[in-house]
């Protein structure tokens, strides 16, 4: 999608609605929301309960009434009425003082590279609801580029992958656009399903999702001669409280099969490159950015399968959002390569 930077600077609000947590930048007030993606709703009286961190809380622990919906998957708004509610309940405050400053007229949010017409028009459908009577989409590859700082707008190679819950985005950027992308289905929640799974199969062990990211940590930091992990969680059969001894190795291969389809990716990305630009990024490298981006022990398993320097952004989750409010502040101009066009 082509970027109008004049278009961009009217805008007021800037939304990134991703999987895990949904971000809200208004002008001249800053982040006022950085809040998971959950609402809480009681399906008897159709209320919400909580929105947010509350709602989040609430996971595996709420009655057969009260349901916890996620209105956007894989950066995609699913539901629409209830993200509209999403987005009142966390910010309608907060946006209503900023209205009576400046109308909302415009606002920007992020959309995935490869999203489809309705996945637009849904985006778009939900800012509304909010009051906004334009709203730009911006490529959240582009978005997050600018937002950790890479040369998004200059005429040299800058390669981002992006890092969600559900789906990784992987492009090559030059002049403001996106020279070639790709998005494979890899994630943290996808590798902390697997490795919950293989738990479940191989040692009848279930743990709490939180468990799963301690166990990360533990085996990006063994060696190859570490020994076992313990973990705690529930027996299958029984149900109470189990110890389980889980060697590393058993982890680090499950995340070595997911991460081959990403390494992939990355190669057919660069393969339909040109040289010129293939060339840029022997130095550069590749920049992680997402929530994801953190997971222990992936930028390193990258540097060794693609043999390219691979950095994590300074605060990569607020990538996007940056990106965007860069953007609406006008930190960000397109590069005039005639001068005579100035």
């Amino acid at each position: 999608m082509t970027l109008s930077h004049e278009q961009l600077r009217r805008c007021t609000l800037a939304v990134d609605m991703g999987t895990t947590r949904t971000r809200i930048y208004v002008k001249q007030s800053g982040l006022v929301v950085d809040e998971p993606s959950a609402v809480a709703v009681n399906t008897r009286s159709g209320g919400l309960m909580a929105v947010g961190q509350p709602a989040a809380r609430m996971a595996g622990r709420t009655p057969a009434h009260i349901k916890l919906v996620h209105p956007v998957s894989q950066g995609t708004v699913v539901d629409i009425q209830m993200a509209q509610r999403m987005l009142r309940a966390m910010a309608g405050e907060k946006l209503h003082r900023a209205w009576r400053r400046k109308p909302l007229l415009r606002g920007a949010v992020c959309v995935p590279h490869d999203a489809d017409p309705l996945a637009r028009r849904a985006a778009e459908e939900t800012l509304k609801g909010l009051g906004v009577r334009r709203v730009e989409l911006v490529d959240t590859l582009i978005a997050a580029g600018i937002g950790c700082g890479l040369p998004v707008g200059q005429p040299e190679a800058t390669m981002i992958a992006v890092c969600g819950t559900g789906v990784t985005q992987v492009a090559v950027l030059s002049l403001g656009e996106i020279v070639a992308a790709a998005t494979v289905p890899v994630g943290g929640e996808t590798i902390d399903q697997a490795v919950l799974q293989h738990l479940r199969n191989q040692h009848e062990l279930m743990l709490p999702g939180q468990a799963v990211r301690e166990l990360h940590l533990e085996v990006a930091a063994a060696g190859p001669m570490s020994p076992v992990t313990e973990v705690h969680g529930r027996d299958v059969a029984t149900g109470r409280s189990r110890t389980a001894k889980v060697d590393p190795r058993e982890v680090q291969a499950i995340m070595q099969s997911l991460l081959a389809g990403l390494v992939d990716a990355i190669r057919d990305v660069l393969h339909r490159c040109p040289p010129e630009l293939v060339a840029d990024l022997a130095d550069r490298g590749i920049m992680l950015a997402g929530g994801s981006a953190l997971l222990p022990g992936l930028d390193e398993r990258l540097r060794r399968a693609t043999a390219m320097p691979v950095r994590i952004a300074e605060n990569p989750a607020v990538g996007a959002v940056n990106g965007l409010a860069a953007m609406l502040k006008g930190k960000v101009q397109p590069l005039v390569l005639d001068p005579l066009a100035r």
